[in-house]
């Protein structure tokens, strides 16, 4: 049998097996020699060219720069005479070459970049400075596939620089010895853009630039961005030539004409083209025709896919495939559809899910539980185990005809009469989606012609990272298309622009394409002789005919344009409309330290000192801190700086300065100096003291959440007792409604009332049968005019009520009425009434006046009992609503089963009266009386709650048989008894709004109802601890203070914050949070609540039986008479810190009752809460009254005036290219981007420590606002564990590096320069892979914390630049942060909503145009967080105590 060993001569074999080393070295050296002489050894030692070793070499050996070569071809042979005339205009001024895809527009670019080159030979040979070309490509694919062409057609040193070669690491030396060393370099856009940006090069040292694909130059192109930033601002005499190529100049439905004008504007060049008759000759233009199919039926759901969905449709993971397959089974037939769903719900991917699953539930879960994530993840494994079975047979089984669409139908047909026979054709099948790239390939293995090879090619980035190729695969597809192992590729629009994809006889549009420019690349590709192009159209489809029509048009419209361009025309430039180069930087003078390279300035050492100064052993409860001495020396100043015992330096003496500021800050700076060269600050200027936590510095703010007194609790609005002890002349009713049925039929009413009263919210009540029913009051536009007794009446029907339906005899006194109760009209409750008589029950009010309640006789009708409300005027338990006569009982009979029976009631009778047992032997009743079948009516008062265990218990049964004689027949209707049955609880809520509003009037802010009451609403013990179980729960009390206190907390920090910031203009931020900490403390907020008496309007007390009706009357009868109980003075307790969380609490109402979502923002909607946090805080660092207050006082400093420079307005224009908002003021945006390690003198400007202590209120407020609108059913706990992610600083790192804000960081540390630089690497390229995933940013190390603090400090100067408008924040927020919370489902409220829910088991505001967005915040996987490289505690602990100290459990700091 023949082996690969028979090619080599046998090498000598001893007689036995090598025994010790010695003997196996000798063995290899003989088996080697006997290689070296033999034919196959001499062969390999010849030496071989680099071009030999490339083809020889088996492609998978080689890297993508050895493939490129390898296929690298000569292409300056013989120029057609069109490529030399447009060579020869290039070579004197600037040009955009439109010419058709495979034209030969880079053979054009290589003979100008060889005369460039010998040009430039010839100037370097004359003594003039070194100039350099740039070949720039819009991908990292064309960088080297262009590469590849220039070096194997140009003899000179060409480099190939792309971000693969991590030049985000290179140093300024390496850029210039790679310049030195090429004459040209292949890079992209964005590469030489970073370059120019850095400085690394100019434009003066650049003799050519080439831009490739040269349609992209727009909008904000990196292509634009070079000629915009660089190219205009160079001086003209210097610029480089622009040599441009483009297929089209247009890659957008635009006007073709004003397209190419603009196109020619921004690249300072002229189009040019050809009409020459070799051109004609060159570009060999497909046949162009349209393959129709029928019509493809509706998007529909595979029996595969029903089945899945049945048992895991509820699978999150599993969503968007859910959701793609049907269009696809619309699209290719039901056979494709099942072979994505296998596909992606597969075993390859099980990992990703499963990965993507633990992030989602420890994001959502502070307390995880592990075997819920367990069970999710089973899940996962059971549906893939499913799908695999399922899959199994789909593999197996023949096709159908039905399985596939009619578009597949219609290329199938097309493609076997081109591959049914062996062929050397090639073509090229265009989709839009890569899914369909690898369906059409499986599908064609199984159905296509027999002499078909296909493969595919699709992109090698993107979101749908599952159907990406690697790039190097790309290349190995595209060589073995050339060579013929693949005759057909089914292809995205990567083989439209970019890779070299061979030449073509087929080219297919399956799916159409959408512009011009795509139409013409892809004709493009089918360059062989009588090759055909087709467009693939659905029959009746008028979208797809109109296209078609379109894009030809427009390559007309194109094509005429160009043509007719005269070659003497000028060319307009446009530089007046750029802004000038950046100024070069000024040296200054820091202190950098030996080691680490971290740096002192005038701009940190007040904090390196105070920060040295906090860490000081102390017994002392107050904070320590550095003091300052300033003296004068002449017109100057001269500054001690003092430091507390325990201090290594206690006195140092600074240097003379003209200001104050800049005298304290040398003492700082020198004895920072001091201390380092003592040892007491290391290398990174830390104390080398122990650090410890410095409880003391607010244990004097903070308060106990169990310690307080005992405080009068409001019971009635003050606005009864105003005005009662009159008559009035006129009442306002407001309407009672319920729209949603109560548990019997019932009729409307009012309550009337001297004043008007306010809008007052739907509020849910709950049924005895646990019904949900909402109350809606309207309150009438005019007041009703008491006239013809009327007043009287309306007394009289309602002390009638509280007798009869409440068991209460009131002294008639109508005077002394809070307010009336009135039947209605049902039927006439609609519009606008113009008289009492369209809305009030006239005949019934008169009917109350004009008889009283009845008793029976044995005159009485039997048939008029029927239907009445009778009581029985011994208990007020026992009420009922008559149904029918009982002919068959008579009052000595026994009471019937099932029906509601007192304790040993023999006989109906006897059942019927409640008597005392010997009472009721004492009377004597008439024997012949009717029996009634009734309902026993169950009179529970507190309907705002639903009916617990013990209510249940207390219901009595349905059904009574009772006799008349000792009961009152009432003349009160049963449908209006049904509506008083509810009053108490209607009544008693309404109190409480009308108490919480006269809270609201105490702070000085108008609030809607359902948030002043929430913010004063206590409903157990621990309110405010949460997490933790409820003690003594109030129930029906409606919505608590907690969630408005959270959304108050917050803005109390951003006013006070901007307050600090305006009014405190020389204040390190350290000072500026001690400034802040005084306002919003709980301690302070606690004082100022005791001055306002506010403890009186909490409600902390639910509905009370003995406390709901009216005061001010003497009660006659019923229980209560003697004890004075409507007027007797209530208590409750309340602990300090609750006290300060009403006072938040109300900040919040304030706020939330005037934010108007569906509006943009305006000042006016914030100045309630301005005015509330004025009142509340006490203190002269706020006194504004409104929004406008913040302005006016703010002086604007002088930096931020001062004429800025090149530099910072160019600075400007960089930053409004990733932000869109303009600067005013770019000294302010300069400072934002200020490190503390840069020396202020550099450029007069601050550091950003200031601004982002504002930046970082405004972010919290923005976030937090998204968060409490959007959950509006979470707890603050929740809430705040979100929102730390939101804003926290590994997040924002994030965003930092993707808007692009850390290239424009100003600082003097090489330290700080590597940690941004391998952050934004590794964030960037964790982005790059991630694909769909939001949370990628979990997944890389922390931030360094400037990269959070310029995004904080950016926003504090967006903020102050425009004038104090905090829609700039929400713009912010909405366009940088918003998208990473796309695919949470959320739990708002139609966006359609317009104004506020009416429910009060929320407090909530709709979401509208202000914030589309909703926020899923990811935490990292694990459950410990690392942090400076350290472990930390587990997350849900870290979480849990920076709760507790925010709630003042734990030192008591706010914010």
């Amino acid at each position: 049998m023949d082996s690969d060993e028979d090619d080599y001569d046998e090498a000598p074999q001893p007689g036995h097996a090598p025994s010790n080393l010695s003997e196996r070295r000798r063995a290899q050296k003989a088996a080697f020699d006997a290689w070296l002489t033999s034919d196959v050894g001499q062969e390999a030692l010849k030496p071989k060219s680099k071009e030999a070793r490339l083809k020889n070499a088996a492609d998978e050996e080689l890297s993508i720069h050895s493939l490129m070569a390898k296929e690298g071809t000569q292409i300056i042979k013989n120029p057609r005479e069109y490529q030399m005339e447009l060579f020869e205009r290039a070579k004197n001024e600037n040009k955009i070459a439109v010419l058709d895809t495979g034209s030969g527009k880079t053979l054009i670019a290589v003979l100008l970049l060889r005369h460039i080159i010998d040009q430039e030979l010839e100037d370097r040979a004359t003594g003039k400075a070194a100039r350099i070309s740039f070949f720039l490509v819009s991908s990292v694919t064309l960088v080297y596939q262009q590469f590849s062409v220039l070096e194997t057609n140009l003899d000179h040193k060409i480099a190939r620089v792309c971000g693969a070669d991590n030049t985000d690491f290179w140093q300024k030396a390496k850029w210039t010895k790679l310049f030195e060393e090429s004459r040209v370099v292949v890079c992209t856009a964005e590469i030489l853009h970073q370059c120019l940006f850095h400085s690394y090069i100019s434009m003066k040292q650049i003799n050519l630039l080439i831009f490739d694909e040269a349609h992209h130059a727009k909008k904000n192109h990196n292509y634009a961005r070079i000629i915009k930033d660089f190219y205009f601002t160079a001086d003209e005499s210097l610029r480089p030539r622009v040599f441009g190529m483009t297929a089209s100049p247009i890659d957008a439905k635009t006007d073709v004409t004003q397209a190419a004008l603009e196109l020619e504007t921004l690249l300072h060049s002229r189009i040019a083209t050809t009409d020459d008759m070799s051109f004609t000759a060159a570009v060999k233009r497909p046949a162009e025709s349209i393959l129709r199919y029928d019509a493809l039926a509706q998007p529909f759901e595979t029996k595969l896919l029903q089945a899945v969905k049945a048992n895991y449709g509820h699978i999150d993971a599993f969503r968007r495939t859910f959701e793609r397959t049907p269009e696809i089974a619309r699209q290719l037939g039901s056979w494709c559809a099942d072979m994505f769903l296998v596909d992606t719900i597969a075993e390859k991917r099980m990992k990703k899910y499963e990965e993507r699953t633990e992030r989602k539930f420890y994001a959502r879960n502070a307390n995880p539980n592990v075997k819920e994530l367990d069970d999710k993840q089973a899940e996962l494994r059971a549906a893939i185990d499913f799908l695999e079975q399922q899959a199994r047979g789909l593999y197996g089984k023949a096709m159908e005809e039905d399985e596939i669409s009619s578009k597949i139908k219609s290329l199938r047909l097309y493609l076997a009469t081109h591959f049914e026979r062996p062929t050397s054709q090639r073509c090229i099948v265009f989709v839009e989606r890569r899914h369909t790239a690898r369906l059409l390939h499986a599908l064609f293995l199984k159905i296509g012609p027999p002499h078909m090879k296909s493969s595919f090619l699709v992109g090698s980035g993107g979101k749908g990272e599952e159907d990406n190729i690697s790039f190097r695969s790309q290349v190995m597809t595209l060589i073995k298309f050339r060579q013929g192992e693949i005759n057909c590729l089914f292809a995205t629009s990567v083989a439209e622009e970019g890779l070299d994809v061979p030449d073509c006889n087929l080219v297919i549009r399956f799916d159409m394409y959408r512009t011009m420019i795509q139409y013409v690349q892809s004709r493009g590709r089918a360059r062989q002789q009588n090759s055909r192009f087709i467009h693939m159209m659905e029959s009746g489809n008028s979208v797809h005919a109109q296209l078609v029509s379109e894009v030809r048009f427009q390559e007309r419209a194109m094509r005429k344009f160009c043509g007719s361009l005269p070659e003497d025309r000028r060319l307009i430039g446009h530089e007046d409309n750029l802004e000038a180069l950046l100024e070069k930087e000024k040296d200054l003078r820091v202190f950098v330290d030996e080691i680490s390279g971290s740096k002192l300035t005038y701009g940190n050492c007040l904090a390196v000192l105070a920060n040295y100064v906090s860490v000081l052993p102390t017994d002392s409860d107050e904070p320590l801190h550095p003091t300052y001495v300033v003296f004068t020396r002449g017109a100057k100043f001269l500054s001690e700086v003092l430091l507390p015992p325990g201090s290594a330096v206690r006195s140092v003496i600074g240097r003379v300065h003209t200001k104050k500021t800049l005298a304290k800050r040398a003492a700082a700076f020198d004895a920072c100096m001091e201390l380092r060269k003592k040892g007491h600050l290391d290398e990174n200027l830390m104390s080398t003291q122990r650090r410890r936590v410095n409880a003391m510095r607010n244990a004097e703010l903070a308060l106990n959440m169990k310690s307080g007194g005992n405080y009068v609790m409001r019971m009635k609005p003050s606005v009864w007792a105003e005005a009662r002890g009159t008559l009035p002349d006129e009442l306002w009713a407001t309407v009672l409604q319920f729209p949603d049925g109560l548990e019997r039929d019932h009729q409307p009413l009012a309550l009337l009332t001297r004043t008007r009263m306010p809008e007052f919210p739907p509020f849910p009540l709950f049924l005895n049968d646990g019904r949900r029913s909402t109350v809606v009051c309207r309150r009438l536009p005019r007041a009703i005019k008491l006239d013809d007794g009327l007043l009287d009446k309306l007394s009289a029907f309602t002390f009638r009520v509280l007798k009869d339906v409440f068991t209460k005899t009131f002294g008639q006194d109508a005077a002394g009425l809070s307010y009336w109760i009135a039947p209605l009209k049902a039927a006439a409750i609609v519009g606008d009434e113009k008289s009492t008589a369209d809305i009030l029950d006239m005949p019934l009010l008169k009917e109350i006046v004009a008889s009283d309640d009845s008793k029976w006789t044995p005159n009485t009708p039997p048939e008029s009992l029927v239907g009445k409300f009778i009581v029985d005027p011994y208990s007020g338990g026992n009420k009922y609503v008559t149904l029918a006569l009982e002919p068959t009982l008579s009052p000595s009979d026994p009471p019937p089963e099932n029906s509601s029976k007192q304790k040993r009631a023999t006989t109906i009778i006897n059942n019927t009266v409640s008597l005392w047992k010997k009472q009721k032997e004492m009377s004597t009743w008439h024997p012949n009386q009717p029996v009634l079948r009734a309902q026993k009516l169950w009179l529970r008062l507190n309907q705002l709650a639903t009916p617990d265990a013990k209510d249940n218990k207390e219901r009595p049964s349905g059904l009574a048989y009772i006799c008349p004689e000792p009961l009152i027949i009432s003349m009160l209707p049963p449908e209006v008894v049904t509506s008083c049955f509810v009053f108490p609880a209607i009544i008693h809520r309404l109190e409480s709004y009308l108490i919480a509003l006269e809270a609201c009037d105490v702070v000085g802010v108008k609030c809607i109802p359902e948030m002043a009451l929430a913010a004063v609403t206590k409903d157990a013990d621990n309110s405010g601890e949460h997490g933790e179980e409820r003690i003594n729960f109030q129930r029906g009390m409606g919505e608590n203070y907690e969630r408005l206190e959270f959304i108050g907390d917050t803005f109390l920090k951003t006013a006070t914050t901007i307050s600090t910031y305006i009014q405190n203009p020389s204040d390190v931020e350290a000072d500026m949070h001690v400034i802040r900490m005084l306002m919003l403390c709980n301690k302070n907020l606690f004082e100022t609540a005791q001055k306002l008496d506010l403890m009186q309007y909490v409600r902390s007390q639910a509905f009370s039986r003995r406390t709901w009706y009216p005061e001010g009357l003497k009660l006659l009868e019923g229980k209560g008479k003697n004890k004075d109980e409507a007027t007797a003075v209530i208590k409750h307790s309340l602990g300090d810190k609750t006290v300060a969380d009403v006072c938040e609490a109300l900040i919040g109402a304030a706020f939330v009752s005037h934010d108007k979502l569906d509006e943009k923002w305006n000042p006016e909607q914030f100045d309630p809460a301005v005015r509330a946090v004025t009142k509340l805080v006490d203190k002269p660092d706020h006194a504004m009254d409104n929004w406008a207050g913040y302005r006016a006082a703010y002086n604007k400093p002088a930096f931020q005036t001062a004429d800025s420079t090149a530099s910072q307005r160019d600075l400007a224009e960089k930053v409004e290219l990733e932000h869109p908002y303009h600067f005013k003021y770019p000294r302010l945006l300069r400072s934002a981007f200020m490190h503390p390690s840069q020396p202020r003198s550099y450029e007069s400007v601050p550091s950003y420590e200031r601004i982002e202590f504002l930046g970082d209120a405004l972010l919290d407020q923005a976030s937090i606002t998204h968060l409490f609108y959007r959950f509006h059913n979470k707890d603050p706990g929740w809430l705040t564990e979100h929102k730390m992610a939101m804003v926290g600083n590994k997040f924002l790192g994030a965003v930092c590096v993707n808007i692009g804000f850390h290239r424009h960081l100003r600082y003097a540390s090489e330290t700080l320069e590597h940690q941004i630089r391998e952050y934004a690497t590794e964030l960037l390229e964790a982005k790059r892979t991630a694909g769909d995933s939001r949370d990628y940013w979990t997944t890389v190390s922390d931030p360094p914390k400037c990269l959070p603090d310029i995004v904080e400090s950016y926003v504090g100067a967006m903020f102050i630049d425009s004038d104090f408008d905090y829609g700039v924040v929400l713009d912010f927020f909405n366009k940088h942060i918003a998208w990473y919370s796309k695919t949470c489902p959320s739990t708002t409220p139609s966006p359609t909503t317009t104004r506020a829910p009416t429910s009060t088991t929320s407090c909530k505001r709709p979401t509208a145009a202000r914030s589309t967005a909703s926020w899923p915040m990811k935490f990292p996987a694990p459950t410990e967080w690392r942090l400076n490289g350290r472990m930390s505690w587990p997350r849900c602990w870290c979480i849990r105590l920076w709760w507790l100290f925010r709630r003042g459990r734990v030192g008591g700091m706010r914010g």
